[in-house]
């Protein structure tokens, strides 16, 4: 098997192993972890395939989850792949892992049991109360590459339909969050057709997420995504957040980066000094 999250390692060393030398950019990176070690002390390596945004931000929400959040619990959730193929008949296109050439009731099949695949893990992880006994439970699932890669699946499927959503309410004159002008301003994704079209069925296979899809995955998922852009450090861009101005109520994942394209995460917070 390959574990896709590998074990966790202390940052500052890491770091060191990873960025010798005094390039520009090596002493940038270096700080930029220095400053991440204030708050976590180690990191585990996430594997680097077109998935890892996805990957890390999962991993990281469920490795914490205590609760099921609300929209896993709605009763048509799963009824979400028919309901929209009913509506968008190119939705037919949308490109499951590996499979080609099928007909469109088993897309809308297939969908539905990576949902009911991705409830099912994170009602039984989030019931889990030791902390060590979920960080196993985590683990186990991310070594299971069939019901890994089926999440993804559920995730980008999610992706699509909060893409529906914002482009509906925008056309209806609803007020959307400005991140959703700029996901349908681009050439290549003007509307949610085109969105599945020319950048969620690529992602996994061909590309990973850009920085706009972050804020759509966590428009998706309900959750606030906190990046460590190493890269940036010492800009105001060094530590992101996706939504730029979260909903109270949404928990947060943290991430590390050192490009944009490829995501680690960071664990252990550090015990706050009390003062």
């Amino acid at each position: 098997y390959k574990l896709s999250v590998s074990p966790e390692m202390d940052i500052m060393e890491y770091c060191t192993k990873e960025w010798r030398g005094n390039t520009p950019v090596a002493k940038r990176m270096r700080k930029g972890y220095e400053a991440v070690a204030q708050k976590f002390a180690s990191i585990r390596r996430v594997r680097g395939d077109n998935y890892c945004a996805l990957r890390a931000t999962l991993f990281q929400a469920l490795s914490q989850a205590t609760q099921l959040p609300s929209w896993l619990q709605s009763e048509d959730f799963t009824m979400l792949p028919e309901n929209l193929l009913s509506k968008y008949d190119w939705i037919k296109q949308w490109q499951l892992k590996q499979k080609l050439g099928r007909k469109m009731g088993e897309i809308s099949d297939e969908i539905k049991e990576y949902l009911i695949l991705l409830r099912k893990k994170w009602k039984n992880i989030s019931e889990i109360k030791g902390p060590i006994e979920k960080q196993e439970a985590c683990d186990k699932l991310f070594k299971n590459e069939e019901e890994e890669y089926s999440l993804y699946e559920a995730l980008k499927f999610l992706m699509l339909n909060t893409a529906i959503e914002l482009y509906n309410d925008d056309k209806n004159g609803r007020r959307v969050p400005v991140f959703s002008w700029l996901l349908f301003a681009r050439d290549t994704s003007s509307n949610p057709r085109q969105l599945m079209h020319n950048h969620l069925n690529h992602i996994g296979h061909s590309g990973g997420l850009e920085q706009v899809e972050m804020f759509l995955l966590a428009y998706a998922l309900q959750y606030t995504i906190q990046v460590y852009r190493l890269y940036k450090y010492s800009t105001d861009e060094f530590i992101t957040l996706y939504p730029n101005e979260p909903e109270e109520d949404w928990p947060v994942v943290t991430l590390i980066t050192e490009d944009d394209r490829h995501y680690n995460i960071p664990v252990r917070m550090c015990q706050e000094t009390l003062l």
